[in-house]
């Protein structure tokens, strides 16, 4: 088994472990927060910017963050980022009433969230040899697919013994002891950021990558639309469970499909079988425009997950040979950001048209990110080879 011989690596296991339970914060915030303001009287309106504001400070955070890895080191940012993150969250635990507060604590646990996953991606090249790589990714998109399932339990295991503010304490301690057990880690320690242009774009200069991202940006559309969906069908058409059963079910079928993907060796060039496993999970999503009854709709769930985090871990791979020199854990969260903000666009633009059209217009809003994503990787293909800087610099950053 590929993925028993990378976790037997030299500090994997480790490193895993911390990435994975440093991301829980991020994954419980959707659900910590409005559940923390709502129990102290706060209306729905303030709940939502609360939220809104957690998430665009997110996005609009983790570039600025990974541009600081790049140039300083893992280790400082690190553990700076999740100090500050710990306090944001605090200070909405400790001042639910206090709206003003409650703002900046959500922009700080939001800007300042620790840039757990491009880190670790940074680190895979130095952690496996190159053969192992592709596993080492598939490895790393299953356990991004277990966090997303983690967090809405921990927080539901929270709320059945204490309040919902110690939800908002819980998400402070997990993330500061991710953190520790990551930057006590040697390879995290020892890694140091290459010298790299003082182009201001960074990574964005590079057009193979730009194409890239905004390619997991219609991914990241597909995945807001089937949020909103999958809670108008389990409303109007009932499900066994509901909503959640039904995202269960994707993330589910998501994790099977890169245990399996990771699993085998591919000689097909990366740029092509991105293509082809977006054809892949295009197929699942056109198919959902029918919105068939439940017996038929769990299956098709599963078959539009089976695509993603293998889509996913082949993008990961392009993202590490496409980003310029001492610019990649920035490119990883530029990844973060794009699929992120797909992912909101997707829920605003899904929301809109049920609430005005008929639900099968709803549905193909999915189809059409995916469409998106097919068609750019189709007509930039060529663009998606490596080109790494012909004179790249290879001393630390420190010494320039």
């Amino acid at each position: 088994m590929p993925y028993l011989h990378v976790i037997r690596r030299p500090s994997v296991f480790r490193l895993l472990t911390g990435s994975w339970v440093g991301r829980l914060p991020s994954a419980m915030a959707a659900l910590a927060i409005p559940l923390a303001l709502r129990d102290s009287g706060a209306s729905y309106g303030f709940v939502g910017l609360a939220a809104g504001t957690f998430a665009v400070s997110s996005a609009l955070g983790a570039p600025v963050v990974g541009r600081w890895v790049d140039r300083r080191g893992q280790t400082a940012i690190l553990a700076a980022t999740a100090l500050l993150a710990a306090v944001g969250f605090i200070a909405i635990a400790a001042t639910p009433d206090r709206e003003a507060l409650v703002i900046i604590g959500a922009a700080l646990a939001g800007a300042a969230t620790p840039p757990l996953e491009p880190c670790l991606r940074a680190l895979w090249p130095d952690l496996v040899p190159q053969k192992d790589l592709e596993s080492a990714y598939a490895l790393d998109s299953s356990a991004q697919e277990l966090v997303f399932v983690a967090g809405p339990l921990v927080v539901a295991g929270t709320l059945a013994v204490a309040t919902p503010t110690a939800v908002l304490w819980a998400q402070a301690v997990l993330g500061l002891v991710g953190v520790l057990i990551v930057v006590t880690a040697e390879p995290s320690r020892r890694w140091r950021p290459m010298a790299r242009s003082a182009d201001w774009l960074g990574p964005l200069r590079e057009r193979g990558l730009v194409l890239l991202l905004v390619c997991l940006a219609g991914v990241g559309f597909a995945i807001g639309t089937l949020n909103i969906l999958v809670v108008h069908y389990a409303e109007h058409r009932g499900f066994p469970g509901g909503a959640p059963a039904l995202l269960a079910l994707h993330a589910g079928g998501s994790l099977v499909g890169v245990l399996v993907y990771g699993a085998r060796t591919w000689a097909t060039p990366l740029p092509r079988r991105a293509l082809v496993i977006a054809l892949g999970l295009l197929s699942g999503y056109a198919l959902l425009v029918l919105l068939p009854p439940a017996p038929l709709m769990a299956p098709l769930i599963v078959l539009t997950g089976l695509f993603l985090a293998p889509l996913l871990a082949t993008t990961f791979m392009l993202v590490g040979d496409l980003a310029p020199t001492g610019t990649t854990t920035e490119a990883f969260a530029w990844l973060i950001t794009l699929f992120a903000a797909g992912t909101s666009a997707g829920s605003a633009v899904t929301g809109g048209v049920l609430q005005r059209a008929d639900e099968h217009w709803g549905a193909a809003c999915g189809a059409l990110g995916v469409t998106l994503t097919v068609t750019l990787l189709f007509l930039g293909r060529r663009q998606l080879h490596a080109n790494k800087d012909v004179n790249a610099i290879t001393a630390p950053a420190e010494s320039v």
